[in-house]
């Protein structure tokens, strides 16, 4: 599945790992030893929190989520 959905990364110390948060869709996140990885992991997590809402009745937001270096665009 495609989707646009926008992948925040960081390096989060207190856990020693990489995380991959996706800010429009709450609570989605994921990590992993490297960036890609976490990336890779939160894909995955995308799929299945869009699978459990449609199959609940949740409605899937859309992607609307922009970075601030891009919402003044």
């Amino acid at each position: 599945m495609q989707h646009r959905y926008h992948i925040n990364v960081f390096w989060y110390p207190d856990d020693d790992c990489w995380i991959a948060d996706v800010p429009d869709l709450r609570p989605c996140s994921a990590h992993g030893d490297t960036p890609s990885e976490a990336i890779a992991e939160a894909e995955i997590a995308i799929e299945l929190w869009i699978e459990t809402a449609q199959a609940n009745g949740i409605a899937v937001p859309e992607p609307r989520y922009r970075p601030a270096i891009y919402a003044a665009a």
